[in-house]
């Protein structure tokens, strides 16, 4: 029997902060670190050390994401941004054309994450509902787009989108392997997966242990199949820090000088809180895994849980280039084919990661 990750060859993507303040989970604090000179040369690098693109970092209280991707389109010939966008920031015919438009002047290189988590919605006029509510028009904001891509004249009215007759200037083009761009998309709540399940091209998963990872991949299987799902199966992907040394004591010893450095940043208070993070299932679950110890699996780090972190940053892949790739192939043994990796200094860290990780992946 083939497995999803036999199936499909696994792809890296790397990560783009987008962050007004320097500094970002100790990057280079340098006063142009978000300039177009800047992200620009970490999109190039990303392009020539063999990363498919990146994921872009998205929220209000940074630059517009769609913006800064059609910038780096511009500028690079095969980076492939993965564009945050969130239901209610979008509406959803305003986003399909927007979409539409740099997938075709790129030649078929946008990606798309959809968020439905927090953010600072009363600042640009959305309103908060409660869990079942904010995806429930997640999903009608996934269908609707989907068909804008690859329907003519579409008229949908739902309980939250409305469109009559609506047809895009510019349409998508399939391409092999994708009828229109990617749509990935996140959350752990039992509402976030009926969504992933029926409506995302990719769910993706933040840095669990293996067993919880396989188990939440054969549950959102087996939901694609109870709820009638009506597109290709589901794909998954991995967003992970990656903290990559030459060897296993150096990568150690970095990473335990990283957590000191976070919790003592945080003490003085120069991390700003965006929001609380344990108000998010899948953050919570994250928040949870260091009481069950500072290292799981071979070398999944939890500590950075408990000063703080978020997202990537709240568990890392700690060792060797050979270690993190070896740990990284057990995900995609589990099924996993999309992994969206960083570390800091961004840029170095491309070029190290790039180096001497990448080709362990590719070319086994």
């Amino acid at each position: 029997m083939t497995t999803a990750s036999e199936a499909t060859s696994p792809e890296f993507l790397w990560y783009i902060p987008n962050e007004v303040r320097p500094g970002h989970r100790g990057d280079d604090a340098v006063a142009d670190h978000n300039s177009l000179d800047t992200l620009t040369g970490q999109a190039v690098a990303i392009e020539r050390y063999g990363f498919r693109g990146a994921l872009l970092g998205a929220g209000w209280s940074r630059p517009d994401t769609f913006t800064v991707a059609t910038a780096l389109v511009a500028r690079t010939t095969s980076f492939e941004p993965l564009i945050a966008v969130r239901p209610g920031y979008w509406q959803p015919a305003h986003f399909a054309a927007a979409a539409a438009t740099l997938d075709q002047l790129s030649g078929g290189r946008v990606r798309i994450n959809i968020v439905s988590g927090q953010d600072e919605l009363a600042a640009y006029g959305d309103r908060a509902g409660d869990q079942a509510a904010r995806y429930a028009r997640t999903g009608e904001f996934l269908r609707l787009v989907r068909r804008l891509w690859t329907e003519r004249e579409v008229t949908h009215r739902g309980e939250y989108f409305q469109v009559s007759d609506s047809s895009l200037a510019a349409q998508v083009r399939a391409r092999p392997g994708r009828p229109h761009p990617r749509l990935y998309f996140g959350g752990a709540s039992a509402a976030a997966e009926r969504v992933a399940a029926t409506e995302a091209d990719v769910q993706l998963f933040w840095g669990e242990p293996r067993d919880d990872i396989a188990a939440r991949i054969a549950r959102l299987r087996d939901l694609s199949t109870r709820l009638g799902r009506a597109h290709p199966p589901l794909e998954f992907g991995l967003r992970i820090t990656t903290v990559v040394r030459d060897t296993t004591a150096q990568a150690w010893a970095d990473a335990e000088a990283k957590v000191a450095a976070l919790a003592a940043a945080h003490r003085q208070g120069n991390i700003p809180e965006r929001h609380d993070p344990t108000q998010a299932v899948g953050q919570r679950r994250l928040l949870d895994l260091h009481a069950r110890g500072d290292v799981l699996d071979d070398n999944l780090y939890t500590a950075p849980g408990r000063i703080g972190g978020e997202g990537a940053g709240t568990t890392w892949l700690v060792g060797s280039a050979a270690d993190v790739a070896r740990s990284l192939r057990r995900y995609a043994e589990l099924g996993i084919t999309h992994f969206i990796l960083s570390d800091t200094p961004y840029l170095r860290e491309i070029e190290r990661q790039g180096s001497h990780l990448l080709p362990l992946l590719t070319t086994r």
